[in-house]
C-alpha cells in the first residue's frame, strides 16, 4: 500500500535523512518521549518511554535508508508493528478515535523537525526544504501504519468478543449421567450453530454422553434454515454414538414447521426440557415419579 499522493523524494535525500535519524536518534528519542503516545502507555518509567522511542525512530531510519519512505509495507516498519499495535490499542481503550491517534503520530513531525533544521546552515535552502519534505511523507507513512494496526487490532478485538459471546450463549450442560444439554437463546445462524455442534460433541465425548437434548424454548422463530442446521446437529450427534432429542417447540413453531413442510420424522421432540430429560431417563430405565402435592400423606 502506497501514500496516495506521491512525493519527488531523491534515493540521496532518503538516505541522507536515514542518517540523521541513525545520529540524532537519542535526541528524537528524548522529546518523542514527553508526547502523550508514548508517554501514557509506557508508565513505568520514562527510560522505557525512551526505548520504545527508540526503537521507532530505528525503524524509519531503516525505512529511509530503504528508500521506500511511503511504503506502509517497508520492512523496516516490522520490528515495530507489534509496539505500535499495543499503543495504538492503549489509546483506543483510552477512548481515542484512530483518527486523534493518528493526529498525535503527526505531532512527533514536529520535534524532529526542528532537530532537522539545525543541521543546515540554512533552512529555507532547497536542499533543507527536500530533506524536511522527506521527514515529511515517512511520518505521514507511519501515521499510516498506526491507523491500520489501530484498524487491525479493533477487528482483531471484535472477532474475540464475538467468539466469546458466542461460546457464552451457548453453554453445555451434564444434567444426568450419560445425559447432556444444550439450551439455545437467540437466534440460530450457521456461524452458531457450529459452535453449537462443536460444543456439543466435545460434551458427548467428555461425558460419554449417550443422549443429547437441544433445548430451543429460547429460539424466538424457526425457518428451514435453523431446521436445517438442527438436523446436522442431530445427525453429528447420532455419528458419535448419541440420541439427540429436540425440546421447547412451542405451538406457534410447530406450526410454522409444518407450514414449511420441514419434515422432522426422524427426530426425537418433546415438549419441554423437562419431559426430555424424563424420556432420556425412562430410557435408561430410570422412572420419574411426580412429587406429591402439598399437604398429601405418602402410602
Amino acid at each position: 500500500m502506497q501514500v496516495a499522493e506521491q512525493h519527488d523524494v531523491t534515493p540521496e535525500v532518503a538516505q541522507e535523512l536515514g542518517g540523521f535519524l541513525e545520529q540524532r536518534r537519542e535526541q528524537i528519542a528524548q522529546r518523542w518521549a514527553d508526547a502523550a503516545l508514548f508517554r501514557t502507555v509506557f508508565t513505568v518509567s520514562r527510560d522505557e518511554a525512551v526505548e520504545a522511542c527508540k526503537a521507532v525512530v530505528d525503524a524509519l531510519a531503516d525505512v529511509a535508508c530503504s528508500g521506500r519512505l511511503e511504503d506502509i509495507h517497508a520492512p523496516g516498519f516490522d520490528t515495530v508493528r507489534e509496539q505500535l499495535s499495543r499503543m495504538a490499542a492503549t489509546r483506543a481503550q483510552a477512548g481515542f478515535s484512530p483518527s486523534q491517534v493518528a493526529g498525535e503520530v503527526a505531532g512527533l513531525r514536529q520535534p524532529a523537525a526542528a532537530l532537522l533544521q539545525a543541521e543546515f546552515d540554512d533552512p529555507r535552502a532547497e536542499h533543507a526544504h527536500a530533506c524536511a519534505l522527506a521527514l515529511t511523507v515517512l511520518l505521514g507513512t507511519l501515521r499510516l501504519v498506526v491507523m491500520e494496526t489501530t484498524v487491525n487490532s479493533g477487528e482483531a478485538l471484535i472477532a474475540r468478543q464475538r467468539e466469546q459471546l458466542l461460546e457464552v450463549a451457548t453453554p453445555v450442560i451434564k444434567l444426568w449421567e450419560n445425559i447432556v444439554a444444550v439450551p439455545l437463546i437467540g437466534t440460530l445462524d450457521s456461524a452458531r450453530s457450529q459452535v453449537v455442534m462443536e460444543s456439543l460433541l466435545e460434551a458427548i465425548v467428555h461425558e460419554r454422553a449417550r443422549y443429547a437434548i437441544l433445548d430451543i424454548t429460547g429460539v424466538p422463530t424457526v425457518d428451514s434454515l435453523v431446521a436445517q442446521h438442527l438436523m446436522k446437529t442431530v445427525a453429528a450427534a447420532r455419528l458419535m454414538g448419541a440420541h439427540c432429542i429436540v425440546s421447547g417447540i412451542r405451538p406457534a413453531i410447530a406450526q410454522t414447521i409444518v407450514h414449511l413442510g420441514i419434515d422432522l420424522g426422524t427426530i426425537t421432540t418433546r415438549a419441554g426440557l423437562a419431559d426430555a430429560l424424563a424420556y432420556a431417563l425412562g430410557q435408561q430405565g430410570i422412572v420419574v415419579s411426580p412429587s406429591p402435592a402439598a399437604g398429601a400423606i405418602p402410602r
